[in-house]
């Protein structure tokens, strides 16, 4: 089992601060990319599920746990094994959004904000896919320029963690495109941390269906008592 160690290992060298990417976070037997239907919010370019539930509109998460299958199984445990939430306000992750995307969908250059602590942890299952990291404009706003400053290959079963200044100085997004190309050594920050490089021998692949399972700490946590009060004032 990963242990706080073999996170320090793990560090992407290449990127300007810290990121850490460990392939094979998870086993092919483990490895589930569907999740109960009647949870899943369609938006314009993918499916999306939040457990326990959205945040509210003060950026506040209703106290409520994670469903075992989320917190007590396969990868909630691993996290707090390799220690990388025990800086966080509740040491564990309290909140996972999970992605679909399917070939062609992605999602524009966007931040995580101030709602969580600035750090996510992202496991990878299905398919491989390319993110793509911007730095912010002069103004610290959230105009980028057109290419990429760093890309990430995040292999099927890998797990990325991105914290520090990679949170809160650099967009990330998914383009949306059938192929990712210009895969190699000079383009991809952690090709050298990959399990297995050969299924992009040819600097490409096709994309294929993608689920993402992304723990964070949500700051802010009220109280069951306090959920009428959030939910009347709208705020």
């Amino acid at each position: 089992m990963a242990t706080s160690s073999d996170l320090e290992a793990a560090r992407i060298a290449r990127l300007p601060d810290t990121a850490y990417y460990i392939p094979d976070f998870v086993t092919l037997e483990e490895e589930i990319n569907s999740v109960p239907l009647p949870r899943w919010t369609q938006l314009s370019h993918r499916r999306l599920q939040t457990w326990p539930s959205t945040l509210t509109k003060t950026n506040t998460l209703l106290a409520a746990s994670l469903p075992a299958w989320l917190h007590e199984s396969i990868v909630s445990p691993r996290l707090d094994t390799l220690g990388c939430f025990a800086g966080s306000p509740h040491q564990t992750p309290n909140h996972v959004l999970i992605n679909e995307y399917r070939p062609g969908q992605g999602i524009m250059p966007h931040e995580d904000g101030s709602a969580y602590y600035p750090l996510v942890a992202t496991v990878s299952l299905g398919a491989p896919i390319v993110l793509d990291l911007y730095e912010k404009g002069p103004d610290n706003d959230e105009k980028v320029n057109r290419n990429p400053a760093f890309r990430i290959l995040q292999e099927p079963r890998s797990l990325l963690i991105t914290t520090n200044e990679l949170y809160t100085q650099y967009l990330h997004g998914i383009a949306e495109r059938l192929t990712d190309e210009d895969l190699g050594v000079d383009s991809i920050a952690n090709w050298e941390m990959l399990g297995d490089t050969q299924p992009y021998r040819n600097s490409s692949y096709e994309r294929q269906t993608r689920v993402s399972l992304t723990y964070r700490d949500v700051l802010k946590v009220a109280k069951v008592g306090n959920s009428v009060k959030f939910l009347a004032t709208g705020r």
